[in-house]
């Protein structure tokens, strides 16, 4: 029972999550202002809670066709995370910072053909042994671009000393997705595939996704935007000039 609890436990506790979150969004209209992260939850949603059990249901753990669906839509959901970072570059480079925003546009528009023509290139290149150690390099290698980008976005985030907290959280939580996977499929990728490895890739990978899901509702329930916490600052500067005082 328990050991159940252990291995069933987080995938069901994501499902249930990316469910409420994705729900969340739209309810409160929120999927408008946060569109790269609506996104990216119908994927998480329509993959991993639907396509995938599916898959496993109709046929089987072990089966060549779970296989390849679970890796190829695992490049898909990572490739949909780079959209993600992307968008988030975009957010805090907002306003005052266009000119910054023009000259990383122009590197994360080289890196994403880059990168999505390596990747459909070594995958047919590669499509006859989609389970050796390559798909292990190559998850692993989206991963870690991801997560460099990421932790980028992030330090420039504290020079810039945005007070856009609720983006700040978004990305942190993207970190948590990132570092998980890219650190077991390296581990993957040393071991040749070990059993015991991939026993810990299937229980870190659903409590890093947890873990981001959780950093991302705290994020849009409880923190504030820039732009609200700049309008605020404002009205105290405000009311002193109707007061007589500051005249």
């Amino acid at each position: 029972m328990t050991d159940k609890l252990v291995t069933y436990g987080p995938q069901y506790s994501v499902y249930g999550l990316e469910a409420v979150l994705f729900a969340y969004l739209l309810w409160r209209g929120l999927w408008q202002r946060l569109t790269s992260v609506f996104f990216y939850l119908f994927l998480l949603l329509a993959v991993d809670a639907i396509g995938r059990p599916y898959v496993l249901y109709r046929y089987g753990l072990t089966s060549r066709q779970y296989g390849y669906f679970f890796w190829l839509t695992d490049v898909l959901l990572v490739l949909a995370a780079f959209l993600v970072v992307c968008a988030f570059f975009r957010r805090a480079c907002a306003g005052k910072e266009e000119k910054l925003w023009h000259s990383l546009r122009i590197i994360l528009v080289f890196v994403f053909p880059l990168t999505l023509g390596i990747s459909f290139l070594s995958l047919s290149r590669n499509y006859s042994h989609l389970f050796s150690r390559f798909i292990y390099e190559f998850s692993q290698n989206l991963y870690f671009t991801c997560l460099v980008l990421n932790t980028l976005l992030y330090l420039l985030m504290q020079q810039l000393e945005d007070a856009d907290d609720e983006l700040g959280f978004l990305v942190c939580g993207l970190g948590i997705q990132f570092a998980g996977p890219a650190a077991c499929l390296a581990l993957l990728h040393l071991t040749s595939g070990q059993p015991y490895a991939q026993s810990l890739n299937s229980f870190i990978a659903p409590v890093c996704t947890l873990g981001m899901l959780l950093t991302w509702f705290y994020a849009v329930t409880r923190m504030p935007r820039a732009e609200a916490v700049r309008e605020s600052a404002r009205v105290p500067a405000l009311a002193d000039v109707a007061l007589p005082g500051g005249r």
